[in-house]
């Protein structure tokens, strides 16, 4: 049953032959109601918990997924997903595959289920692909968690007294194939509570426009045009430990000079 949380109707939007009507009739019918509402274009919100629209399976996975651990855990055993869309955490445990966006949008999902705001966040990079991460706060500590065709760019304990300090943990292992050092800047976190009127987390439809805000977002630089020119490549090893099952066909193709 859909519950209606408010309906809005100001004297200013209403006729006074209409007011008068309802002054001296205090139990007008609900549909003379509703027709003023449409007419003058008034907002009828109705409010459902978005955690009802996910079915008996999808529950029940959610409660496997109890800890950050075990939600890591299950986003690294789906395949990368390759393909140019972003769907809803519903639809990433149907199809069972994510890139950094969907597995981000998955894991504060998951996050949220067990008492964390669904918070996540965006790295900017220079001649790569940005990352997107799920973050949380725990014992006043920061920590992540992550899909991402790169081993080394998953998940962070919760052991990060700042924002920045997580972004940093991530600079050293986030490199393209050239391996290059690519990170310049990261955003505030995005609450994605803000979309539970779209049901972000169990619509069917495509939800670029959240990594649109979130790439609208101010970014803070970590990093001055100093120092990216004395940057200098990772290793060789350090360079194929990051590559390590990768997907080629959902890598970045960096520019070279």
């Amino acid at each position: 049953m859909i519950s209606i949380k408010e309906i809005s109707i100001t004297k200013n939007s209403i006729p006074a032959d209409a007011l008068i009507s309802l002054s001296f009739n205090p139990a007008v019918h609900c549909a003379n109601i509703l027709t003023l509402l449409i007419i003058f274009g008034e907002t009828l919100i109705a409010m459902i918990p978005s955690d009802s629209l996910w079915t008996k399976e999808e529950l029940k996975l959610l409660e496997q997924l109890g800890t950050p651990f075990k939600i890591q855990d299950y986003i690294d055993t789906i395949p990368y997903n390759t393909t140019y869309e972003t769907n809803s955490p519903r639809w990433v445990f149907r199809k069972k595959r994510a890139h950094c966006m969907e597995g981000a949008l998955l894991a504060a999902a998951c996050l949220q289920n067990i008492g964390f705001r669904p918070l996540i966040l965006d790295m900017r990079s220079e001649n790569d692909d940005d990352h997107v991460i799920a973050v949380y706060k725990l014992d006043d500590c920061w920590g992540a968690l992550a899909k991402s065709n790169f081993t080394v760019l998953r998940l962070r304990e919760p052991v990060y007294k700042s924002l920045r300090e997580l972004v940093m943990s991530y600079f050293d292992f986030y490199f393209n194939s050239l391996g290059e050092k690519t990170l310049r800047a990261y955003s505030l976190p995005l609450d994605l509570s803000r979309f539970d009127r779209q049901n972000w987390k169990t619509t069917d439809q495509d939800l670029e426009f959240i990594g649109n805000r979130l790439d609208g977002m101010r970014h803070i630089p970590i990093i001055r045009p100093g120092q990216v020119r004395k940057l200098t490549k990772v290793s060789p090893s350090l360079l194929e430990a990051g590559l390590l099952g990768s997907d080629s066909d959902g890598l970045f193709k960096p520019a070279t000079d």
